[in-house]
């Protein structure tokens, strides 16, 4: 007998979950959850639902306030585990704590550690997030954990949805070089990587100003797995500018904005800011849904 499937939104993907829940067509509807945030800060979930032998996927960003979301999501696969699910897969598109994934300074602890221990502790069986700021991060989890790109999806967008003129894609620094390198494969044109570095106590962003590369009159299409408070992709386009770029575009998985983030970055002259809605901001323009729902569905023919 198959195992009844339900899919459980938390408060930051529910046009996610909705969308991934319609391709699922075994799942006829996603199970209420009440959220309430109480005048000290303090969260608390509420499931009406008895999801005893259920295999439940608990759908949740965990962007800021990232505590927040965070405790929420382990409320809720805990009722999940509590009323005796069958197993529990999160879905965390953006993974929080995931740059803290080694001791950077003596004291520090390895946060994305703790935040595995947490999520197994609760009862999560199965993992999927979407372009993990390091794949170092899931090393910490001992339950099945991957990884999924939405790079395909991106460069898709660029092709389709954007008019171009000699575009060149260019990371921001040099560890996003795959990235980069798998978006221009896509879009089959050249690309890059800006010589970056940052003060790892100040955070101040430096680039070398002498590239490798021409960008003269050309597009360019700045490409990272997530978006903060701006600050290199700020660097980066005055960078760009001033060796005589056409137009600069950024394009990440994860646009978390902090902050006047997305002023800051049109004053530096980026013409446009496009994400996927791994986090639901105005420039959440790709869908994940055609990545995540055949990654879910994959899980759910191997467990029922």
């Amino acid at each position: 007998m198959k195992k009844e499937v339900v899919i459980l939104s938390g408060i930051t993907s529910f046009d996610l979950a909705t969308k991934i829940a319609e391709d699922l067509k075994i799942i006829e509807e996603i199970v209420p959850v009440e959220f309430r945030v109480f005048s000290d800060g303090e969260s608390t979930v509420k499931i009406n639902k008895n999801l005893q032998r259920k295999y439940c996927i608990v759908i949740q960003s965990t962007y800021p306030p990232v505590d927040r979301h965070l405790i929420q999501t382990l409320m809720m696969i805990k009722k999940c585990t509590d009323d005796g699910a069958l197993g529990v897969c999160a879905v965390i598109p953006y993974m929080a704590y995931a740059r803290q994934d080694r001791t950077f300074l003596e004291g520090e602890i390895v946060s994305i550690a703790l935040v595995a221990k947490l999520l197994e502790a609760v009862g999560t069986s199965e993992l999927i997030t979407v372009d993990v700021h390091s794949m170092r991060a899931l090393s910490y989890f001992t339950v099945d954990a991957q990884n999924i790109s939405s790079v395909p999806l991106l460069a898709n967008y660029a092709i389709n949805g954007m008019r171009l003129t000699m575009p060149i894609v260019i990371s921001p620094d040099s560890g996003g070089m795959k990235r980069a390198e798998e978006f221009a494969n896509i879009m089959k044109t050249d690309m890059g990587a800006l010589d970056k570095s940052r003060d790892k106590i100040t955070g101040k962003v430096i680039i070398n100003e002498k590239l490798k590369f021409d960008v003269s009159d050309r597009d360019v299409i700045l490409i990272d797995d997530m978006i903060s408070t701006g600050g290199s992709i700020v660097k980066a386009c005055e960078v760009l500018k001033r060796n005589r770029a056409a137009k600069v575009y950024a394009m990440c998985a994860h646009a978390l904005l902090i902050g006047d983030a997305m002023e800051r970055i049109k004053k530096a002259g980026v013409e446009e800011i496009i994400a996927t809605n791994s986090v639901p901001r105005r420039c959440s323009k790709v869908d994940l849904s055609p990545i995540l729902s055949p990654a879910i569905q994959k899980i759910i023919h191997l467990q029922t």
